[in-house]
């Protein structure tokens, strides 16, 4: 049979859909020898061994010491080398900043945290964002230039580009090119999306929806709303506005957190939902009967969006996630008569870590898709955002 000659920008591309199937096969193994790496991969040892080397020499991989006491001559060991670069999880809230600094491998390495008031305008949160970013930064001794993807979770409607279209919930916030504010501090990519669109995402990734395809979450608290996953993808619809139906005044989210504020008016926006529930299990009749109404108007909306999308999972997270003991059986009375099908319901388990883990997974997905597209070179310039690829 004839042999056909590839082209130059033919070989390039097989040898970078090889370096890939290299890359892919050496992270699901962890650590992996050559010979074994190859057969991963499903590629020749000659042709692995060049391809290791190349990817060791650019730091994407590290050789692993092999164990002591081994006999005969020990084989090479290889992993995926994490600390190649990092990425940065944001949780913009009403009271506090959340940021978390992870290696490639979504390893945490530095936290920040910062108590803020809800009242405060745009430049004394954006303060807050900056310093929280910082501190999180110095506790894991990583540099900007170290950072390749950052992701920030804000509630409010944003747009693909960055910017909060609409916000009700933080003051002076519609408008705000987000993604412009925070990378004047990093070269890399600046992802900016809904907070519970984020945290969806982390509860497939670390929560109670692993390998769940079709989830809804629900955040639930002193606001309400909601964020979608459809076949594993998250789902934001064309302007960003899935999930927002607690803008139909027909259906009873924008009242339901009312209801649990009239038991406590004197307390703070983020403690009322822990006071009513406590209340409630003490047997208070007024908690009991301020969670049965908040449980009828939380299920009305969930009910329209379980008929619409019809998804494998809903998940309740947000400031009730804490009394799911309390919140779940009254919710499921409201609920299951609405839906065709009563649906699988769980509370989540990540309570105030849900956003800031989905915004680390955001950017760990876009480092990714960085990696493995055939069309790009691997290197480090492809995460700085004034280097052209």
């Amino acid at each position: 049979m004839r042999k056909v000659a590839l082209q130059g920008s033919d070989a390039h591309r097989l040898r970078r859909i090889n370096m890939i199937a290299t890359l892919r096969a050496v992270r699901a193994a962890g650590v992996v020898p050559l010979t074994d790496l190859a057969r991963r991969a499903g590629l020749s040892r000659p042709t692995v061994e060049g391809l290791v080397e190349e990817l060791y020499g650019q730091g994407w991989l590290e050789e692993v010491a092999p164990e002591a006491g081994q006999m005969g001559r020990p084989a090479r060991l290889y992993r995926f080398r994490a600390a190649t670069g990092y990425v940065i999880g944001v949780d913009i809230g009403s009271s506090s900043v959340r940021a978390q600094v992870c290696d490639l491998e979504g390893n945490a390495v530095g936290l920040g945290f910062t108590r803020v008031h809800a009242d405060y305008g745009r430049a004394e949160r954006l303060a807050a964002v900056r310093a929280t970013m910082a501190a999180a930064l110095r506790e894991a001794g990583v540099t900007e230039d170290q950072v390749l993807s950052v992701a920030v979770g804000t509630t409010g409607v944003v747009s693909e580009s960055g910017t909060v279209r609409l916000c009700v919930g933080l003051p002076e916030w519609t408008g705000l090119d987000l993604a412009a504010e925070v990378g004047r501090d990093y070269r890399c990519r600046i992802l900016v999306e809904n907070d519970c669109n984020l945290a969806a995402l982390a509860e497939r990734w670390a929560g109670v929806a692993r390998e769940v395809d079709d989830v809804l979450f629900v955040l639930s608290g002193v606001r309400t709303g909601a964020g979608m996953l459809i076949r594993g993808e998250l789902h934001r619809g064309g302007r960003g506005m899935a999930g927002e139906i607690g803008a139909l005044h027909l259906i009873g989210w924008h009242r339901a957190p009312d209801h649990l504020a009239r038991f406590a008016p004197d307390a703070a926006p983020e403690e009322v939902a822990g006071l009513v529930f406590a209340a409630a299990r003490e047997g208070d009749p007024a908690a009991r009967w301020a969670i049965e109404q908040y449980a009828h108007d939380l299920a009305e909306g969930i009910a329209a969006i379980v008929l619409t999308v019809d998804p494998d999972l809903v998940v309740v997270g947000g400031g009730v996630s804490r009394s799911g003991d309390v919140l779940m059986e009254p919710l499921r009375r409201h609920l299951d008569p609405l839906c065709l099908e009563p649906p699988a319901v769980a509370i989540s388990t990540l309570a105030d870590q849900a956003v800031v883990l989905g915004a680390v997974r955001h950017a760990l997905n876009h480092v990714d898709e960085l990696l493995y597209d055939v069309d790009l070179p691997l290197d480090l310039t492809l995460f700085r955002q004034d280097i052209k690829p």
